[in-house]
């Protein structure tokens, strides 16, 4: 369950309740920043990338995630930082995986095939519902499981870091994990901003099967759907 705190605005002296928002990790538990009750929140009066974002523990898997750093607007024009008393999130055990058939890929000549192979890996992994996603990615294609976004890249160039930013912003959003797939790899920036994002990566073959690119991928190929 989400914590609250109460934050005071130092300029103006309002006092606003702060709940901290649940994201998804990447293994489906829902994981909060931890809230410091007794911390003091501070103006931000400026910004960069590296203090937009702030590790939170997943407790059922260990990983540690980067996501936005709480915030409050107050009606004066003051942008809060609420305090964190750190990093470590507490959740639920990871449920034992599932035993799985062997996999049965499909043979990639067209685009069509490529989402085909990836929504038929997804259901062998366990997942539910697979449908096309409701938003159109900016590459690719999407589609959508139970708590789950993937996008599949069939272009011939390497997936981008604005690719994988924004399939994981997207997943943010609808509180979903995300997963990539793509037939012709990662921009080596993708793939170091994805290990911090907790997004899995796979490049697919022409025989249909995805092959884990980061150790995300790795485990969710060992471990299946949660």
């Amino acid at each position: 369950m989400s914590e609250s705190v109460s934050v005071r605005c130092p300029a103006c002296r309002r006092e606003h309740l702060y709940t901290a928002p649940a994201y998804p990790c990447a293994c489906g538990t829902p994981v909060t920043p931890a809230l410091d009750p007794d911390g003091t929140a501070t103006a931000v009066t400026r910004r960069s990338w590296d203090d937009e974002w702030v590790g939170v523990r997943c407790g059922a898997c260990g990983r540690t995630t980067e996501w936005p750093r709480p915030e409050v607007g107050c009606p004066c024009g003051t942008v809060l930082c609420v305090p964190l008393a750190g990093a470590d999130t507490e959740a639920a055990p990871p449920k034992a995986p599932a035993a799985r058939r062997p996999f049965q890929p499909v043979t990639i000549r067209s685009a069509r095939d490529a989402v085909t192979a990836a929504a038929v890996y997804l259901r062998w992994l366990g997942y539910q519902g697979i449908r096309r996603a409701d938003q159109r990615p900016p590459t690719g294609i999407g589609i959508a499981a139970h708590g789950l976004l993937a996008q599949v890249d069939p272009t011939v160039g390497p997936a981008s870091l604005r690719d994988v930013e924004c399939l994981w912003l997207t997943a943010m959003t609808e509180s979903a994990a995300c997963v990539y797939f793509s037939l012709a790899g990662y921009a080596p920036d993708a793939r170091a901003r994805a290990d911090t994002l907790g997004v899995p990566l796979f490049v697919l073959d022409l025989t249909g099967t995805p092959q884990p690119v980061n150790s995300l991928a790795d485990e969710l190929d060992a471990t299946g759907a949660r």
